[in-house]
């Protein structure tokens, strides 16, 4: 006798194997190689994860991926948190990730390194985009945690350092996921009130996930636009972060990001006695010096004067010479002599112009007399 038939819909046993596959696999951990990335503009992430002998189909919805730092690419080594389903309308099971770990690598730590790499390649890191540090700020503003040691180390290191400086705090939170967003507010506010003339960004040390905010994009572009210059000093000697890199001035340290905003008193004090001790000796050897050569000087321009008048003496003399020939003088000296007509004192030159009883005037090379006209004799 043959049993009664159940025949199923394929939406009936997709069904029933989906149940099967959720109910007995539930939530596990899968490692394997990402391929066939894509992320389409619904902002869902699909790949395929695969090793060397099988592969699964895996979606990444747009919600979980927030908590996802790092950037997913094919051929990365990857563990996933996830759930095994089915895809009911393909038939196909594939697994819905909650959480991606790369393979031998912290999530955070690969997530910085990407970010580093690319804001590196975008130039946030170029030396000549740093500004520098004024010499003396007389505003300085710090952007820290208002409580714990680090502020006080701060301040601490700058009132034995100077004086006469004003600090403005901006108190912010440097851990948990607000932190970044009250660090951007803070830098951004600086610069919009321009209240400050140089900016301390600092926080304690700590793990990867501790420092997490100075790593964050939104904290590097905020400090790369700041046109305040910027010393990130976050955590110990040996952490590094992407404020880091994109600050004006890396500081190791917070205490040292105080030493290095501002100078110390004494050292500019003896600096300005060593350098006026050095311009002392510089004018005790300049001072001989151009005293000889002023001597050489006055002795060349000595010669030069002395050479002048000689010269200017003979043209004088020339001139002196040429003179004496054309004065009329020297005519007389040789016998002759100047006549003029007594009333007209027109010096005569023929006697058509003398009459007869006219007085004249002659002039000798010594004396001079006066005569009357009596007789003319013209000469052919």
């Amino acid at each position: 006798m043959l049993r009664e038939r159940r025949i199923l819909k394929v939406s009936e046993i997709t069904k029933d194997i989906k149940l099967v596959l959720e109910n007995t696999f539930g939530l596990v951990w899968v490692e394997g190689e990402i391929s066939n990335l894509r992320k389409p503009s619904s902002g869902h992430t699909y790949f395929t994860l695969k090793d060397e002998f099988s592969q699964i189909r895996c979606v990444l919805f747009n919600q979980q991926s927030q908590h996802i730092k790092f950037q997913l690419k094919d051929g990365m080594l990857v563990i996933v948190y996830a759930k095994l389903s089915l895809y009911e309308r393909d038939g196909q099971y594939q697994l819905y990730i909650n959480l991606v770990e790369p393979k031998g690598k912290g999530g955070l730590q690969l997530a910085f390194e990407q970010l580093k790499e690319r804001l590196n390649k975008e130039g946030l890191f170029a030396e000549e985009h740093k500004k520098s540090l004024p010499f003396l700020p007389e505003t300085i503003g710090i952007i820290t945690s208002p409580t714990g040691a680090v502020l006080r180390d701060i301040l601490h290191i700058l009132e034995k350092r100077f004086e006469n400086f004003t600090v403005v705090i901006y108190p912010v939170k440097v851990q948990g996921l607000s932190a970044k967003d009250e660090i951007v507010e803070a830098i951004e506010y600086f610069n919009s009130e321009k209240l400050v003339d140089v900016i301390i960004l600092a926080r304690g040390g700590g793990s990867i996930e501790d420092l997490r905010p100075f790593n964050e994009e939104i904290v590097a572009r905020a400090i790369y636009k700041s046109n305040i210059p910027i010393i990130s000093a976050v955590g110990h000697e040996t952490d590094f972060t992407i404020a880091d890199f994109t600050s004006d001035m890396r500081a190791p340290t917070p205490s040292r990001a105080a030493e290095l905003v501002i100078p110390q008193k004494s050292d500019l004090y003896r600096q300005i006695n060593e350098y006026t001790d050095e311009l002392n000796r510089s004018l005790r050897d300049f001072i001989p010096q151009y005293e000889q050569r002023l001597d050489d000087l006055a002795e060349s321009l000595k010669r030069r004067l002395e050479f002048i008048l000689k010269d200017k003496k003979n043209q004088f003399e020339l001139e002196i010479s040429r003179l004496n020939m054309l004065n009329p003088l020297n005519t007389l000296s040789r016998g002759y002599s100047i006549t003029q007509n007594s009333a007209t004192r027109e010096i005569l030159k023929d006697i058509t112009s003398l009459g007869i009883g006219d007085k004249v005037n002659t002039r000798l090379l010594r004396g001079s007399f006066q005569s009357i006209v009596e007789a003319k004799e013209d000469e052919v």
